[in-house]
């Protein structure tokens, strides 16, 4: 692919900044195109079995920027995160701090080629096959296909490319001259954020959010899963399948078994973003000053 950074950023009028990144190439179009719908679908246990930034932190590993112990905690830090739910003020706060640790002096093109090695290696095969097909329905009906993710947006995006989706909403980070400088440009993608960041998108893109559908696995996506007409809860955890069940929401469900169980862990959650990224932040530090 070609790797230009190309993301918009958008700020509505309560200064809430969203980001997102259009594949480099647009889907082919298989129906007449419906310019006011669209399907937005949550990344991690929805379109992918496990955490994307789990995955592209043991593909790093793989690579030699980490020690596997280092991996070890990230994952038990992630599963954490999820079981207890730990997402109160001050985690998302440090959550910031530590995904600024995670990319500060970063070039983009390299995150980009990572995250396309990582993602065929490691992601690929943790595809759900269900959701893909539903995703593939909405592009069939000539949809619009929109990932939302807490992770960076240029991962999204690659993410969505590979997938042949029309693009991806993300945490997006402040670059200067290719590299990122440590700042975010804006809230990181999680719970309220994403229904902000959807609202915008459809502001600028022109949809309708009731005629729009939105898919996720976690009760902390019910803001964006209520902006939109089509709410679906997808491998949902309890809280959100009861909430779903309360409001007639459509359920899918394609895990079973025990392999229903073993998802979960690794997964993201809020603060799964702060686990990874301090984890990640800090290895990579060490290994610098080992290099050094």
């Amino acid at each position: 692919m070609t790797r230009s950074r190309k993301v918009t950023v958008s700020t509505d009028v309560h200064g809430h900044t969203a980001g997102w990144a259009e594949t480099p190439e647009a889907p082919p179009v298989t129906a007449i195109p419906d310019p006011t719908a669209a399907a937005f679908f949550d990344v991690d246990n929805t379109m992918m079995q496990g955490a994307s930034i789990y995955w592209f932190a043991r593909g790093l590993a793989a690579r030699n920027y980490f020690t596997t112990g280092d991996l070890a905690r990230f994952a038990w830090q992630q599963a954490k995160f999820r079981l207890l739910a730990t997402e109160h003020a001050g985690d998302m706060s440090q959550a910031k701090e530590a995904a600024l640790a995670f990319i500060q002096g970063w070039r983009v093109d390299d995150v980009e080629r990572l995250a396309e090695e990582i993602f065929d290696e490691l992601m690929a095969p943790r595809i759900w096959a269900g959701t893909r097909k539903l995703a593939q329905r909405h592009l069939d009906a000539g949809e619009r296909v929109w990932l939302v993710s807490a992770a960076p947006v240029e991962i999204g995006r690659v993410i969505a490319t590979r997938l042949g989706l029309t693009g991806a909403i993300g945490t997006v980070a402040e670059v200067v001259d290719g590299a990122y400088t440590g700042r975010l440009a804006g809230e990181l993608m999680h719970g309220p954020a994403k229904a902000e960041a959807v609202t915008q998108l459809a502001a600028v893109e022109g949809l309708e959010l009731d005629r729009c559908a939105a898919y996720s696995d976690s009760a902390n996506d019910l803001p964006m899963l209520s902006t939109v007409g089509r709410p679906v809860a997808v491998n949902p955890d309890p809280a959100l399948l009861r909430r779903a069940r309360e409001r007639g929401w459509d359920v899918r469900d394609f895990r079973t078994g025990r392999r229903a169980v073993k998802i979960a862990v690794p997964s993201t959650a809020a603060a799964g973003l702060l686990a990874g990224a301090v984890t990640a932040g800090l290895a990579l530090h060490r290994r610098r000053q080992r290099v050094d």
